[in-house]
């Protein structure tokens, strides 16, 4: 079969696989990785694929549609989110009339989280979405369309949502999560073939950079957390460390230019025991001449971040959310605020920079508990952070919490984003309304980056890491206007 894979168009460096898609306001572009582990994974089957990142090639909706059709797929998927998802299906419509008889099916996060309800309020031109982790469920479909559309065919199809021939919605029996994470091809690999790599860049790490996963799903339950909840499980499912240690290499031998490797896993640090492994195979291999950076939590032992330290991991992104224990504990972080400070202070001793995350307007949030926050971030002083309402997404406990108390303001999923495609909770307590909350981070901000002892920290480490320049510049001159607004 040719089938198409699509990042559709919409806004100019929309993230759609960011965990809360947007437009950044540090310029950050996230890769279409999940697509891009999809599309390697059907080139194994022997089916042919065009795949195209929009908003990283800049490409329009027609631009799109001219290419699709000159390429003439048999199916069409394109990821879907929430804050775009009626873009998203406005272009699965478009490119069924460019291509007369194409199957158009959207995946993501969203579209897993309420499946009847997306295609119910769709067009005719979206035949079908996926539901959860989608690889294995393209390659069914891509070899059962081969020979038939009837609708008992699409309902011998597992993890799908589709609209049959009466116009009903119909949904099949859920999937299994693919458990030897070996059998899909490198990511890097897709990158390689596909993708110019040069759009991509993340705030905290060096550029250009290579991101990928070394596992699926996240063992812990953070209310917020919309991936584990929606789209890959609980289940912390791992590749080999004798995999992973490959595709270091092939990413050493094939991109000479890149400066850095971003381990996307919700959490690199669940299996502190796997992590030291890994680390000591990389080391073993003499495949540490590239540094990496992972997801991390504020948990991890010094033993465990030496280690890594050791094998060039250059700095963990770090989500310690609040600076008061009964919202970590209501939002079911599993962390102390003692075991944070300790994390913090083990990471610096190791010489692990951190990039910190804080989200404000959780359950039980107070202007008392907004300045707790502020306070910590200081304290743990992570060499960037970043602070942001409560993104609540369908399919998350979050968002059902929110939503059970009419403290969602809109179901217009497009008041996701504001007209700049940057993040707009649509979270608002009676006692603490985002506009207070945008307020808060706006100000964290300043106060967090405008210290004298940040500001010279960041001229030393320019001056004593040359390489950090490039980042710490390219990132400054997109996010100063949001610091000094």
């Amino acid at each position: 079969m040719k089938i198409a894979v699509i990042n559709p168009p919409f806004l100019p460096k929309f993230s759609r696989e960011s965990r809360s898609p947007a437009v950044t306001k540090s310029g950050t572009l996230y890769y279409p990785m999940w697509l891009a582990y999809a599309a390697g994974f059907l080139e194994k089957q022997g089916h042919e694929v065009l795949f195209l990142d929009a908003p990283a090639a800049e490409l329009t909706r027609e631009a799109v549609c001219g290419k699709v059709a000159e390429f003439k797929p048999d199916i069409a998927v394109l990821e879907g989110s929430t804050p775009s998802i009626y873009n998203d299906v406005e272009v699965a419509c478009a490119l069924k009339k460019a291509v007369p008889g194409i199957f158009t099916i959207l995946v993501g996060t969203h579209v897993s989280a309420v499946p009847v309800q997306t295609l119910a309020e769709a067009p005719q031109g979206l035949d079908a979405v996926a539901v959860r982790e989608y690889d294995a469920t393209l390659v069914e479909l891509a070899a059962k369309l081969a020979h038939s559309r009837t609708d008992e065919t699409l309902k011998s199809i597992r993890g799908i949502a589709f609209r049959n021939g009466a116009g009903e919605v119909v949904r099949t029996q859920d999937r299994p999560y693919i458990q030897d994470l070996d059998e899909i091809p490198f990511v890097s690999a897709v990158y390689r073939k596909h993708l110019d790599i040069t759009p991509y860049f993340y705030g905290h790490s060096r550029h250009p950079l290579i991101v990928l996963l070394t596992g699926r799903g996240c063992p812990f339950h953070c209310t917020y957390c919309v991936y584990p909840q929606t789209l890959t499980g609980h289940a912390y499912r791992k590749r080999s460390v004798k995999n992973i240690v490959e595709e270091f290499v092939f990413i050493a031998k094939n991109f000479p230019e890149v400066k850095e490797i971003m381990i996307e896993d919700d959490t690199l640090t669940a299996d502190r025991a796997r992590c030291r492994e890994l680390a000591q195979a990389l080391i073993d291999a003499q495949a540490t001449t590239i540094p990496f950076s992972a997801n991390s939590r504020a948990d991890v032992d010094y033993e465990t971040l030496a280690v890594l330290k050791k094998a060039n991991c250059r700095l963990l992104c770090v989500g310690f959310e609040s600076g008061d224990q009964a919202i970590l504990d209501t939002i079911k972080k599993s962390l102390s605020l003692e075991k944070i400070r300790q994390f913090s202070s083990d990471a610096k001793r190791a010489g692990i920079l951190i990039h910190g995350c804080f989200m404000v307007g959780n359950r039980g949030e107070t202007r008392d508990t907004l300045e707790k926050t502020l306070n910590l971030a200081r304290e743990l002083d992570p060499d960037t952070a970043q602070f942001f309402p409560i993104m609540a997404y369908p399919g998350t406990e979050a968002y059902d919490y929110f939503d059970g108390r009419g403290w969602i303001a809109s179901k217009k999923y497009s008041d996701w984003i504001d007209t700049n495609g940057l993040h707009s909770s649509v979270v608002s307590n009676p006692d603490l309304t985002y506009e207070e909350l945008v307020a808060f981070c706006n100000r964290a901000r300043k106060t967090f980056y405008l210290r004298t002892r940040y500001i010279l920290t960041k001229c030393i480490q320019v001056v004593a890491h040359p390489r950090e320049a490039k980042r710490i510049f390219k990132a400054f001159g997109t996010f100063y206007k949001f610091i000094f607004s």
